[in-house]
């Protein structure tokens, strides 16, 4: 497909109106469909997952997030509802997974043979720095306050702590997320292994 697209994959409204939505040049004017087949086409194996049990304000961001790095899926656990403000409208070009408990996502993950990777600055996390994070995996993380409940920590194969050199305990899920998802993209696109 060429970066302008073809005419199939223009929306005529767009075009008669004019495209306003926060996507690169290289979507403007194509339907949301289009968009979504095209990422489709070349998502990265790993997904995102966080608990949502306390209506988590950070999920939007982490939503937003994992369409910028082109994750598989975002995996909300707990409740279905979850405050879409943050996430800019990407949650249509996003690929969004509800589970009503971790039981129920590390059911799935375990179907998919794919790993749970968390990520909180608890004791006996290893620095995210240092660790070779899994090509396929489910980076899991916790809300924000609390962190990842002792069930997620029990279900992780590993425990991953941001290393960070302030006053503060942690940073906001949202911003976790996004360092974590680009370590990932650091390690696996751009092969800078630990």
């Amino acid at each position: 497909m060429s970066d302008e697209g073809d005419a199939r994959h223009l929306d005529p409204q767009l075009l008669a109106e004019g495209d306003t939505r926060n996507v690169v040049d290289r979507y403007r004017n194509w339907t949301v469909e289009a968009i979504v087949a095209d990422l489709d086409a070349r998502r990265h194996p790993f997904h995102v997952a966080i608990e949502n049990f306390e209506h988590d304000m950070n999920i939007g961001s982490v939503v937003r997030s994992a369409n910028a790095f082109l994750a598989a899926e975002v995996h909300i656990v707990g409740n279905r509802r979850w405050n879409r403000r943050g996430a800019m409208v990407t949650e249509r070009y996003q690929h969004v997974r509800h589970h009503d408990s971790i039981e129920a996502l590390v059911a799935w993950a375990g179907e998919a043979g794919i790993p749970l990777i968390g990520i909180d600055n608890v004791e006996g996390s290893v620095p995210i720095e240092t660790y070779g994070i899994p090509r396929e995996c489910v980076l899991v993380f916790g809300q924000e306050g609390p962190g990842l409940s002792p069930q997620a920590q029990e279900a992780c194969v590993d425990l991953l702590a941001i290393t960070q050199f302030g006053s503060t305990r942690s940073i906001n899920a949202g911003a976790a997320a996004a360092v974590a998802m680009h370590a990932w993209v650091r390690q696996h696109v751009f092969e800078q292994m630990p």
